[in-house]
């Protein structure tokens, strides 16, 4: 009598906590779904208001469901990449997404470069179904550094793309030495996650090897072309015992060949090398007998393109259709972004720090043509309101025939064109960014480069956006 009384007993108990959990895993999807749909409204609504819209759909499927970005991203069926460091995290990450699409791979991508929670919140919700359901074999998530703490722990990646480690927005992150103890922390919060990082920067070299994660490297193993900056060179010494390094060239800021003569922490063996590297109109290089090739300028886009096929590989993949993704790949989103307004060819670029600003500068110093540059510096939340490195960049370079006209523009027009007077480069203020570029495209050399802070670019992409379809 008394095992019939136990065996109902369990019977009822199952019975009941079975329903329960039914009832439970009910409402989560129903609040899911809700999330998803209100997030979708809010972003539909934001853009036919002319703003981005993104973060808000991501803060408000965060309102109404504060696990949305665990339970969507669970959903993925196979891997989970993110994409971490100062610069280079959209190019990056947009290369790899467009690279494992190539594949026949269905991803999830917060292609704007909105990497903060809610824009990571915002990737996953957009991409959902409107019943909440996430149909997707990989996600490929930028994500900003102190964003980490929150968005580690409910995605749980399987790899982290590392591009580099520099000074960036001292009044928003502090000195490096901050940001690196938050995405060590974070990291080894993941220990089975694999780290894909540049070797040639001692800072997130020492970073990842430090954590205890596995890692695989890439990098560039010769020197490719001298740096004509005067960059400040934030690994300058060892983070492991404090002695200076010693290099035996660099590429441009601390990434370069470095060895600590105190305690012989050193550049590590690179498994994906780029070799034979050009550098001009188009870039190309070599790596593990590939000749890849893109057309667009800068040498940190050598890189950007490096880091993704490094990722590409490392999650199993043969890389035989990357060279189609570079051929069709166009940078979006102010990332050496091009426009054709009224017969004038216009590139937009993306430049929010010194390391960040001087690449830029390289860029355009490639091309020899007859140019003219407009300069847009805010200082809004964002963009961090410290501007002093504006100090630290080498605007001298442009002092060049092939530089026609300098335009400043932005919140901080005056201090921008005061960094200029000091290195006796003369300017136009216009605070008008609009009026700006139609003064250029009406007066200008037929060839100009717009370089953008980050809360400037939205704006600008749009106003050039704008001008292009007004003659079509």
């Amino acid at each position: 009598m008394d095992n019939e009384i136990l065996y109902f007993l369990r019977k009822r108990i199952y019975y009941l906590i079975k329903n329960k959990y039914k009832g439970i895993e009910k409402r989560m999807k129903i609040r899911r779904a809700a999330a998803v749909m209100a997030a979708k409204i809010t972003g539909y609504m934001c853009k036919k208001m002319g703003r981005q819209g993104v973060t808000w759909a991501g803060k408000i499927a965060l309102k109404l469901c504060p696990d949305i970005l665990e339970q969507l991203s669970s959903q993925v069926r196979e891997k989970i990449f993110v994409v971490c460091g100062t610069n280079g995290k959209t190019t990056t990450n947009n290369m790899l997404c467009a690279a494992l699409e190539k594949e026949g791979k269905k991803v999830i991508c917060n292609h704007t470069g909105s990497n903060m929670l809610n824009g990571v919140v915002a990737a996953f919700v957009l991409g959902a179904k409107w019943n909440g359901v996430l149909d997707a074999d990989y996600a490929c998530i930028e994500v900003d550094e102190a964003s980490t703490r929150y968005v580690f722990p409910a995605i749980h990646p399987d790899y982290m793309v590392m591009t580099n480690l520099f000074r960036d927005q001292l009044d928003r992150y502090g000195e490096i030495d901050i940001t690196m103890n938050i995405l060590e922390e974070m990291i080894k919060k993941v220990p089975d996650m694999k780290v894909i990082v540049n070797g040639d920067d001692a800072l997130s070299t020492y970073l990842v090897m430090d954590s205890g994660n596995p890692y695989v490297t890439y990098g560039i193993s010769k020197p490719v072309m001298r740096s004509a900056t005067n960059e400040i060179r934030e690994g300058r010494f060892c983070k492991k015992c404090g002695e200076r390094l010693q290099y035996s060239f660099y590429h441009y800021s601390q990434l370069g060949d470095y060895e600590c003569p105190g305690c012989g922490f050193r550049r590590p063996d690179i498994q994906y090398d780029a070799g034979d590297v050009k550098v001009g109109e188009q870039l190309s290089f070599r790596v593990e007998n590939n000749l890849l090739v893109a057309n667009y300028k800068g040498f940190y886009n050598v890189y950007n393109i490096l880091a993704a096929y490094a990722a590409l590989r490392t999650a199993g993949f043969s890389g035989e259709h990357f060279n189609d993704m570079l051929r069709e790949f166009n940078p979006e989103n102010g990332r050496m972004e091009q426009f054709r307004i009224q017969g004038t060819g216009v590139m937009l670029n993306l430049a929010k720090n010194p390391a960040g600003f001087n690449q830029n500068i390289s860029a355009v110093m490639q091309d020899t043509a007859p140019k003219d540059i407009i300069i847009v510096i805010n200082d809004n939340a964002q963009d961090g309101r410290d501007i002093s490195w504006l100090w630290d960049v080498d605007f001298d370079l442009l002092k060049e025939e092939s530089i026609k006209s300098i335009t400043v523009s932005g919140i901080r027009c005056e201090d921008m064109r005061l960094r200029l007077k000091y290195v006796d480069i003369p300017s136009i203020l216009e605070s008008d960014l609009e009026k700006a570029v139609r003064d250029r495209v009406k007066d200008g050399t037929g060839n100009l480069y717009v370089l953008v802070n980050y809360t400037a670019l939205f704006a600008t992409r749009n106003i050039l956006k704008k001008l292009e379809e007004e003659k079509k």
